[in-house]
This record gives structure tokens, C-alpha cells and sequence, in this order.
């Protein structure tokens, strides 16, 4: 090697040392040494000598901040020790009972000390290094496999790509949340406004969004943090406490929360005392964090105790997520509107002064139906306590009758739609009145919507702005219009450029590959949600077959009752409906055959209720990867229920029934059995 390439790569090495302490000292320590503009000349000489000599750039080089090319998807990995969900608590009272069942299961009567810190609102993520460099990140997933998100972790800046260690452990996976500073947040959603673009909901979502873009190049431009909170698992060194680990890791670059108003977010209370305290003075510090947060977590400090407390099925017992009532806010209803759902259902909607409740803006609120409306007695003109339920969904909680107006008067449902002037009907048995015309372009718009959703047809670049757009011009008039769609028809729309329509049509003829279980769903047959749709295709095989479906037949299939019987039987009898189907097939659809999945629970059926450590939809993947159906109501064709936490009413139907119920733990050994 001459002397050119050799000074290259030392000024290579040089350059990159300086970029990873610059920022560290910028984006992790907030304590930075030299302006912006000396920043961008260093970075600029490394990409340079990179683009020159693309042999010197490494997995940790600086360069990777910016990006790479597109994923066509993100692949799975298991993780080493699973991420699991921790136990919820909701007061004080509910802080001194988890510490008595510390105690107790510990048999001391001392003082437990306790490490306590803020439930960060964001996405928890898992970091591995090896030999001290970061070699994967992955998402939770369901605990126990997770997406690989390397790409887009390495692009956050306050990751370390290297440890700061000369002897790093062998392997060292941490644990934490990937998140959106509130102002941060405001500023991309000031961004998504300029562009027309819709803004997102909250900052967790927005964080979500973010770091599961398949170009990594996208994740690069937004502004995402990272916090650390916990491990999995470590080789090479050992730690006797979560302090200790946590002085350890701020020691090693990793970001960790610091202090706020001179109240220390990361604090050791020995007693529950000590903890309420914390708990309830960080509620009160909640409004001003930088970061959006939903409660507290609570470890027992010490790791050797913890191991002797072990774990639940779904959630450590040595910890326990102390939470805090959902943010309200005080506004005043301005107005009460009627939205038409894709049924047919009229849904009244509380538009309200617009009011900040947990950081975010809201200005609807869904008052679901009359029977509700009544029951509230929300008024135009009445001032209202919103919170979001969940801290996310809008939602009116209850009048101040004090301050209701002089002369106000009760909302009275429409008695026709207010979109297309038909008269509206309340079926028996029913608390929901639904516009009377199947072909009322509000219920076609919606119904559009749902047909190209991502459990149905999935025509991925087709949002909701753009329907509106095409059924307002009359370019789609049915689902088969869509199929019809050409370039010189997209270019009547707004902001349809050359490449957003390739893109479109594109997505539009991918689509057209699917299967009889994603179109039935699609259809949006009343009563047919996603498992009944699959029923019904594993049943009928093909879509003449389905066509030719009578109540007799209907009623043999699992999971599907008189109500849901007759619904369908009345969709297919409609000769528009037929129509359709043959017109979906003449556009080009093809019925792929689902893949068939055998397994040790083949010919067996299951019903998931309540809070699972995974999502319904995880749970649900797992029972059918074994071979299991998934039914949708309780009855005597039900072989599993499978309880959560507040599982509700069909708990009580199903022991009734002589139903057998499993509850997470027995559900894996079940799914674990073959």
C-alpha cells in the first residue's frame, strides 16, 4: 500500500473518531464543542474520502446517520430473552399493595429499595453490541420475535454506534424506548402541513411510523431519541443492581433520562412511601417534560432479588408500570355533526374549540349514538371535560351543567341522511339509525375505504384524501372502477404528478392478487369481519361457490350464527351485488388459494378476550400458524377460550358452556406441544 491510501485511512479513522465524540457531546450530553457549520465540514471531508475509497467505510462509520437504500421488508429475529409486558397499577393504593406482594414473597419485613423512572410513551426497542458495536436492533414485536429495524436505529443520533469502552462485554443487549420530543413533534407536524400531507396523531405514533419506514433515508430526516431502561441478555460482565447498570451504561454512551425542574427522573426510593411520592410529584411534572410519558415504572433495585421473585406468565414480579388517569382538558362544543359510516350507521360527532389535552390538539370527539348522546346530554354550545381515552382517542367524559346556555336545547337525530336526503330507519333490536339507500355516497366512500384497506385488498398508495377526491369527480362509482382507472383519468385530480400515478396504478394492479378471504372481507358485508371472511373462504373454496351460499349451508359453518346468516344471504341476493362480483372479475382479479397451514391444532377452534402480553392479532398468527380457526363469538362450536386480562362477559358465557379456558401460559404450552 503506497503512503497516499494509507494516509487516507488514517485521516478516515481520524475524521470518524472526531464525528461519533462530537456527537455524543451534541445529541446525547446536549454539551457541544464546535458550531453546526464545523460540524458539516468534518462530516463533509468523511463522505469524500468515502465516496473515493468506499473500502474504508464500516458498519459503525458515521455515514450509516444518513441512511441506506430501501428495504423491500423487514425480516424477523428472536429475541434472546423475551421483551415482556410488565403488570399495571393506577393509584397509590395500588404502588402499597405491589409492595406488600414484594415483601411477601420475599418474606422480609424491611424497607425494599426500589429504582424508579418515567413510563416513556414511545416504542420499545432492543439494541445489541457485540464486542461493543451495535450490530442489530430489533423492535418488541410480540415479545419473543421482533422486526429488524438496524437500518433505521443506526440513523437516530444519540445512539452510540461503538461503545465508549476499551474492554466492552462480549455482548450487551439494551432495552429502551424510541421516541419524539413534543417540540419536535410540533415542528413535523408544521412539516407535514406545508406538504399537505396529513399530520400525525400523537408523538408515539409518529415515533412508530418512523422508525418502521422501509427507507431507512426517511427515518434519517425525522427527529427520534433514544432511551435506555433495561437489558436482555449480557456476557462478559456482571451487575449487581439496575442503578449499577445504569451508571454503567450512561458510562458507555448510552442516553438515559437525566433531571427535570432539579427532580431526578431516575431516582432509588427505599419503601412505598418513597415511591407514591416520586409517582405523584412526577404526575405533577408531567405537563412540562419535553417527552410525552403515561406513568412510572417501578424494579425492585436489586437484581439478585429479583431473581428470587421471578416471573408471571406475562409480566416480572418484580415490577410494575404505575400509570396515570388519562389527561382532560375544558372546551366548549361549537357544534354537533352527523357522519355516515360505510353501514349505513349515523354517528353524532362533538366539533369542539380546539383544546390540548396530553400534547396533543383536539377538536372531534365521536358521541358514538343517540342513545349515548342522550345519556350524556352533550349540547351545541356546552362546555365539556375531554380526555383521550387511552391517551389517544378523543373523548367527551361529561357537561358542565353550570355553564350550559340559557335556552339550550337537546340534539335531535336527523330523520333523514344527511348526505344523500333518504329517510333513516332503526332496525329491532338495534340503538343505531342507518340511512335507508345502499347507494348514498357517503356509505360508498366509506365502503371504498374499507375495500382497499390493508386487511383487505390492500391498495397501499390509495389513502383516504384521494377516495374523496375520486368518488367527488365520479372516476369510481364501484369497487370495479378502480381496476379501471388510467393515467389520463388520475391527472383531472390535484396533485397527481407522473410518478404518484405510476405509483398508484401500480399498487392498484398489485392488488389485483389476492384472496377469496381478503375480498369477502373487502366487500364489507355487515357482520363479516376479517375471521368470518375467512370461514367462509375456507368453506367455499371459490367465489361462484360462495355465491351459490344458502342458510343452510351458512349455519354448519363454525363461528357463524342466524344474524350473520341472513345478512349475508341478503348481500348476495341483491343483483347489484352479484353484478359487481362478476364485473371485479372481469377487471382482472385472481383468487390466489390461502395457504394452508397444518399443525397440531388443526380442527380445533379458538376465541381470544381481554389483555394478552401480545396484541390480539400477534395471538391470533400464533393459534393459526399451529393449524387453529379463530372464531369471533362464544358458543358450543368453540373448543378454547383464551383469557387476558378483563375478559369480559364471554368468560362467563364460555364456563357456562362447559368451554375449556386457557389463560396465556397455557395457551403457549398448548402451542408448544407439537
Amino acid at each position: 500500500m503506497n503512503s497516499e491510501p494509507k494516509a487516507k485511512k488514517r485521516r478516515h479513522a481520524e475524521l470518524a473518531a472526531h464525528i461519533h465524540r462530537h456527537n455524543y457531546l451534541y445529541h446525547t450530553l446536549d454539551r457541544p464543542e464546535i458550531s453546526d457549520f464545523e460540524f458539516d465540514q468534518l462530516f463533509s471531508e468523511l463522505l469524500t474520502i468515502e465516496e473515493a475509497h468506499p473500502e474504508l467505510k464500516s458498519e459503525d462509520s458515521p455515514s450509516v446517520r444518513i441512511g441506506g437504500a430501501p428495504l423491500e421488508a423487514f425480516s424477523k429475529k428472536t429475541h434472546r430473552t423475551p421483551m415482556l409486558s410488565l403488570a399495571n397499577s393506577y393509584s397509590a393504593d395500588e404502588i402499597q399493595a405491589f409492595d406488600a406482594r414484594v415483601k411477601k414473597q420475599l418474606l422480609s419485613e424491611q424497607p425494599i429499595e426500589y429504582f424508579c423512572e418515567p413510563k416513556l410513551d414511545g416504542l420499545a426497542i432492543e439494541l445489541i453490541y457485540e464486542q461493543g458495536q451495535l450490530t442489530t436492533g430489533l423492535t418488541r414485536g410480540d415479545g419473543a420475535v421482533g422486526e429488524d429495524v438496524t437500518a433505521n436505529i443506526k440513523t437516530i443520533k444519540n445512539i452510540p454506534l461503538r461503545l465508549l469502552a476499551e474492554n466492552p462485554p462480549e455482548l450487551l443487549e439494551v432495552r429502551g424506548e424510541v421516541l419524539m420530543l413534543k417540540a419536535d413533534f410540533e415542528k413535523l407536524n408544521q412539516v407535514q402541513e406545508e406538504l399537505e400531507e396529513p399530520p400525525f396523531a400523537n408523538p408515539r405514533n409518529a415515533a412508530a411510523g418512523t422508525l418502521r419506514q422501509l427507507d431507512s433515508k426517511i427515518t434519517a430526516k425525522r427527529p427520534l431519541k433514544f432511551f435506555a431502561y433495561g437489558n436482555g441478555a449480557i456476557e462478559g460482565t456482571q451487575f449487581e443492581s439496575q442503578e449499577q447498570f445504569e451508571k454503567q451504561l450512561q458510562a458507555w454512551g448510552i442516553p438515559l433520562l437525566d433531571s427535570h425542574q432539579n427532580f431526578s427522573l431516575r431516582k432509588i426510593c427505599s419503601g412505598a412511601e418513597a415511591v407514591v411520592e416520586y409517582y405523584e410529584q412526577l404526575q405533577r411534572l408531567r405537563p412540562s417534560l419535553a417527552f410525552e410519558i403515561d406513568g412510572a415504572v417501578i424494579k425492585v433495585n436489586s437484581w439478585r432479588l429479583q431473581e428470587d421473585l421471578g416471573m408471571l406468565a406475562r409480566s416480572p414480579r418484580w415490577a410494575t408500570a404505575a400509570k396515570y388517569p388519562p389527561e382532560q382538558a375544558v372546551t366548549l362544543v361549537e357544534q354537533i355533526e352527523i357522519q355516515v359510516g360505510r353501514t349505513g350507521a349515523l354517528t353524532p360527532v362533538a366539533v369542539m374549540r380546539p383544546v390540548k389535552v396530553g400534547g396533543v390538539t383536539v377538536t372531534n370527539s365521536t358521541l358514538h349514538n343517540a342513545q349515548e348522546l342522550s345519556r350524556k346530554d352533550v349540547r351545541i354550545g356546552d362546555t365539556v371535560i375531554v380526555q383521550r381515552a387511552g391517551d389517544v382517542i378523543p373523548e367527551v367524559v361529561s357537561v358542565d351543567f353550570s355553564k350550559r346556555p340559557a335556552g339550550s336545547k337537546a340534539f335531535e337525530m336527523p330523520t333523514e341522511c344527511p348526505v344523500c336526503k333518504s329517510a333513516v330507519q332503526l332496525a329491532d333490536g338495534e340503538i343505531i339509525l342507518r340511512c335507508t339507500n345502499s347507494k348514498c355516497p357517503a356509505v360508498f366512500r366509506e365502503g371504498l375505504k374499507h375495500f382497499v384497506s390493508r386487511r383487505a385488498l390492500n391498495i397501499e398508495k390509495l389513502g383516504d384524501r384521494l377516495i374523496e377526491q375520486l368518488a367527488d369527480h365520479q372516476l369510481v362509482k364501484s369497487f370495479s372502477d378502480l381496476y379501471r382507472l388510467d393515467e389520463a383519468k388520475l391527472q383531472q385530480l390535484d396533485r397527481q404528478g407522473k410518478k404518484s400515478i405510476e405509483n398508484l396504478l401500480s399498487s392498484i394492479e398489485k392488488s389485483k392478487k389476492t384472496t377469496l378471504a381478503r375480498l369477502i372481507h373487502g366487500l364489507g358485508i355487515r357482520f363479516v369481519g376479517e375471521q368470518t371472511a375467512k370461514e367462509l373462504a375456507n368453506h367455499f373454496k371459490s367465489l361462484k361457490a360462495f355465491e351459490k351460499a344458502d342458510m343452510d349451508t351458512l349455519l354448519q359453518i363454525p363461528d357463524i350464527g342466524e344474524k350473520v346468516a341472513v345478512s349475508i344471504i341478503k348481500w348476495l341476493k341483491n343483483p347489484a351485488n352479484t353484478q359487481e362480483l362478476d364485473q371485479l372479475t372481469e377487471v382482472g382479479l385472481q383468487l390466489e388459494a390461502e395457504k394452508k397451514t397444518s399443525g397440531h391444532l388443526s380442527g380445533m377452534s379458538f376465541l381470544v378476550t381481554g389483555t394478552l402480553p401480545v396484541k390480539r392479532d400477534e395471538a391470533h398468527s400464533l393459534i393459526e400458524g399451529a393449524g387453529g380457526k379463530i372464531l369471533s363469538s362464544v358458543s358450543a362450536k368453540l373448543n378454547y377460550l383464551v383469557v387476558g386480562s378483563d375478559p369480559g362477559s364471554k368468560l362467563e358465557k364460555a364456563e357456562k358452556l362447559g368451554v375449556q379456558v386457557l389463560d396465556w401460559q397455557a395457551l403457549q404450552q398448548l402451542l408448544n406441544q407439537n
